[in-house]
């Protein structure tokens, strides 16, 4: 009986304790709404930001990845600054989601007001004046079409299109399209990116020496290119060979 009543108690005490940890210092950017504290893999709550294979269409229906967008925009704002993460809770793959205050900012409000995110309503109704805000305001992502971040995790041919600009034809297939993966988001997007092992980013064009042997799959860090420029704009080199 003694033993029931402790592991009770114990049940009690655990989301008070998870609730009340904060994690502190400087972050390392994976994505628009993810991050990483020391060992601590932090998900930012209350928003949702497009992945970084993510593709949205820009005021003149051109594609651009607006997941990639989003992850290196928060990391100029948030560069070098402190972060105080307040946990709330432990998510299916193993994140800590928390809400985050970088130098005094609150982080997760920044990037919804600044359409790099949406709020996250089924979680959280904090941030709908801001999304508001950034809709009526054209900023970010909302400049143009998107899909909203969670729709394109499970995206099909009947998802909803966001933004300012009317979608024109075709542009529910550019949308469902991916940045990465076995099969380039269009006809003209025929760059090849990959990591190298020394952690550098390298693009490859269809005359270069590689090309053919580079097997795009999401699980090894490459994706697709529209353009040199795209490709350079993302931090990546072309390949000397």
């Amino acid at each position: 009986m003694l033993r029931k009543i402790l592991i009770a108690l114990s049940l009690l005490v655990l989301p008070s304790l998870a609730h009340a940890a904060d994690i502190s210092g400087t972050a390392k950017v994976r994505a628009g709404d993810a991050v990483v504290i020391g060992n601590t893999r932090i998900r930012l709550g209350g928003i949702d930001a497009p992945a970084v294979d993510q593709l949205c269409l820009n005021t003149k229906a051109e594609r651009w990845t607006c997941g990639i967008a989003a992850r290196d925009e928060l990391a100029r704002h948030a560069d070098g600054k402190n972060w105080i993460c307040h946990a709330r809770s432990i998510d299916r793959r193993g994140r800590t989601v928390a809400r985050c205050e970088v130098g005094g900012e609150d982080i997760q409000k920044w990037l919804v007001r600044s359409g790099w995110a949406l709020a996250y309503t089924r979680m959280s109704k904090d941030y709908e004046a801001d999304e508001k805000a950034a809709r009526e305001a054209k900023a970010g992502m909302w400049q143009g079409a998107f899909i909203a971040p969670w729709d394109w995790r499970v995206r099909n041919k009947k998802t909803t299109i966001l933004g300012a600009t009317k979608p024109p034809d075709g542009a529910h297939a550019v949308l469902l399209a991916s940045a990465s993966g076995p099969v380039a988001p269009s006809p003209d997007c025929t760059i090849k990116g990959n990591v190298n092992s020394a952690g550098e980013c390298i693009y490859h064009r269809p005359t270069s020496r590689w090309y053919t042997q580079i097997r795009m799959k999401v699980s090894k860090g490459t994706r697709w290119f529209c353009s040199v420029e795209e490709a350079e704009a993302a931090g990546c080199r072309e390949t000397k060979r």
